[in-house]
């Protein structure tokens, strides 16, 4: 199925230890349950020192995350950093 696809991707990539981990749309094909255990995997990473660069258009995803960049047509419309 295309959430085990993507489970297996995303395991794959974090099996080389990165420093810095680019995420395109990481939990699109997951469900509910899976989608928190890759969040909590990925806050856990970024906790340990790890850059997540992560794309998505949900924003409940997008709000859990340090920073928020919103594009629009290739251009930057707004920059939230949270403190």
């Amino acid at each position: 199925s295309g959430g085990e696809q993507q489970r297996v991707s995303i395991a794959r990539a974090l099996s080389n230890n990165p420093l810095v981990i680019i995420a395109d749309e990481p939990t699109g094909n997951l469900d509910s349950k899976n989608t928190e255990i890759v969040m909590e995997i990925f806050e856990n990473l970024n906790k340990e020192g790890r850059t997540i660069i992560m794309v998505t258009h949900e924003i409940d995803l997008a709000e859990r995350t340090q920073r928020i960049i919103k594009l629009k047509d290739g251009e930057i419309i707004e920059d939230l950093k949270k403190i």
